[in-house]
């Protein structure tokens, strides 16, 4: 009896810890859009929603966002793929994001992307070679490989180290904001465009 006092009272407790962490996880908020105004440490853009201001961390990272092309996709590269399922099994490029070395395993793995009937897979690069198609890149995972199919309709873009003085009215940015319990917007994160790219 008293075995199973002590087990039912983990068991509790376990519960109890999970329901807290699962509380405490904060609530993501994409944010697109314009950058308006700065004021301090406080972003004031215009989205298509609106205006919207958003607080910067205090050791806040910027990155920047470039365009690129295939032959900034060397081997060995890590790589985010949105793309559209193939009958062989392959996956055609919609967008490929070229990860900073310091960004490397941001999300790894492949799964559905936001849009539908396509897919996110963020691998390495194990080999790239020219087809008829496109630019043929096999790229590995933790748990898998996909071939991916580069066409010439394919957005490629690459991070790049970024400067908060980028930051400032003119910019574009993307932003996963972290809803305070106050209900105002803060981030540790954002990604700005260069030349007329823009952040998705």
């Amino acid at each position: 009896m008293k075995v199973a006092r002590i087990l039912t009272a983990t068991i509790m407790a376990t519960a109890f810890a999970v329901t807290a962490a699962s509380a405490q996880q904060p609530t993501v908020v994409p944010v697109i859009g314009q950058i308006q105004g700065v004021d301090a440490n406080l972003l004031v853009l215009k989205t298509q929603a609106g205006e919207q201001k958003v607080a910067l961390g205090n050791n806040v990272v910027v990155w920047g966002l470039e365009k690129a092309s295939v032959s900034d996709i060397p081997k060995g590269a890590f790589i985010g793929v949105g793309a559209t399922p193939q009958a062989g099994g392959s996956q055609k490029a919609i967008r490929v994001i070229i990860f900073a070395e310091a960004m490397r395993g941001t999300g790894e793995g492949h799964r559905p992307w936001t849009r539908p009937n396509t897919t996110m897979t963020n691998a390495t690069v194990d080999t790239t070679v020219s087809g008829v198609d496109g630019q043929n890149i096999m790229v590995k995972y933790k748990d898998g490989e996909k071939k991916i199919i580069i066409g010439p309709d394919a957005v490629i873009r690459k991070y790049v180290a970024g400067d908060k003085s980028e930051l400032k009215p003119g910019a574009h940015v993307g932003i996963n904001a972290n809803k305070q319990p106050d209900g105002s917007l803060q981030t540790a994160r954002v990604n700005v465009g260069r030349g007329d790219v823009i952040p998705d």
